[in-house]
């Protein structure tokens, strides 16, 4: 099963997303309509809510007057999380229960309003945002909702601007189009993206980057990371462990291969082969098999024990790294990675040999074997440079 976050702020057509990808086959929970059915008449919570901001909230038919709820918590917000936290409970509640009933190969579409507000964003597999201009928004709030600009304006307002909705997407959808350019967009996220994740997380697949292409650097790619670690550090709670962006996307200006290189330390390899891998794969992380990635390191033959996992979404290969805290390849990875952050001549260095290797060396595993001799020899500037200045890691 994959679970995909929906958000997108007030008048953005996040509904018209939501319902192309139940016609692709998505299985949709509506935490909006969810919303409505847990303060429904006759509910404990209604009786709550009613409890909390007494009958004023109901209208004559002693259903919840919604208009009269949002006057009272709009600019007080006391009040307004007293009301999240009778509903936002109820909600998650319902929506677990309808996820736990969906096929076991199903994308599962949560639609919530208020994803990043909340905080969500790193149960999910993949978090969709829909982001439309805010002229678009409030013409279509006006003309298809009746609302006032001045009501419309307050409600943008009243939610995350764009730029936080931005840094939990992993897809953006850029709704200021029509409506079949929309579908286009949706039908080839559908078919390039969800169903082969889906299909990966299912059977415990990664995605494999091969041959080697480096691409210029990418300045999201620390926000990339960030995203990343945040879905590992949800996974893997209560466990509280260091994760670290390692290798060259973790180096500013440095070209790469398209691939966010991630060390999670953990207390022994032990640990790594326990439950943890298992809740590792359920969020998207399935182990790598170790005949692919496991080569020697440094020269001498030595082998640096670890456990490499991938990632099951076929657009953003991950290589995470599960290395025991304080041995040597959990050091040297942190060291080398500082080291050549620190010295931009040496990090110029590196972008030559990668460059001259990717042209002659384009397989993984030859490209990975043949930088080597050049790490080898770095390895003895970084030791020097942490003795010179005390680093630690």
């Amino acid at each position: 099963m994959l679970r995909v976050g929906l958000t997108g702020g007030i008048g953005s057509g996040k509904s018209a997303v939501a319902r192309r990808l139940v016609e692709r086959g998505a299985v949709l929970v509506d935490a909006d309509r969810l919303a409505r059915e847990v303060v429904a008449p006759g509910t404990d919570g209604l009786a709550e809510v009613v409890a909390v901001f007494s009958e004023r909230v109901l209208d004559a038919d002693g259903a919840l007057d919604r208009a009269a709820l949002a006057d009272l918590v709009f600019t007080d917000e006391a009040a307004r999380r007293r009301l999240e936290a009778i509903v936002h409970t109820r909600v998650r509640a319902r929506t677990a229960e309808l996820v736990a009933a969906a096929p076991g190969d199903a994308v599962v579409v949560n639609d919530v309003p208020l994803l990043v507000e909340v905080g969500l964003a790193p149960t999910y597999h993949l978090v969709v945002v829909v982001q439309t201009a805010v002229a678009t928004r409030l013409e279509r709030l006006t003309r298809d909702r009746g609302m006032s600009r001045a009501d419309a304006e307050r409600r943008i307002a009243g939610q995350a601007d764009d730029a936080r909705r931005a840094a939990v997407a992993d897809v953006l959808l850029t709704n200021d189009g029509t409506l079949a350019q929309l579908h286009a967009a949706l039908d080839a996220l559908w078919y390039d993206r969800l169903v082969p994740f889906e299909d990966n997380v299912r059977h415990r697949r990664a995605v494999r980057a091969r041959p080697v292409t480096l691409t210029e650097p990418d300045p999201t790619w620390p926000q990339q990371y960030a995203r990343l670690a945040a879905r590992i550090r949800h996974a893997i709670a209560p466990a509280d462990l260091r994760i670290d962006h390692i290798g060259s996307t973790a180096m500013p200006g440095l070209a790469a291969k398209d691939v966010i290189d991630i060390q999670l330390s953990v207390p022994s390899l032990a640990d790594a082969d326990g439950p943890l891998a298992q809740r590792l794969a359920d969020a998207g992380f399935p182990r790598l098999p170790g005949e692919w990635w496991d080569t020697p390191r440094p020269a001498g033959g030595d082998r640096w024990e670890k456990r490499l996992h991938g990632s099951a979404d076929p657009a953003r290969p991950v290589h995470l790294h599960l290395r025991v805290t304080g041995s040597p390849g959990w050091r040297y990875a942190l060291l080398m990675g500082d080291h050549l952050r620190a010295d931009p001549d040496r990090r110029a260095a590196y972008l030559v040999l990668k460059r001259e290797l990717a042209a002659s060396a384009p397989d993984s595993g030859a490209y990975a074997t043949a930088k080597d001799p050049w790490f080898d020899e770095e390895h003895l500037r970084a030791e020097e440079w942490a003795a010179r200045t005390g680093w630690r890691p």
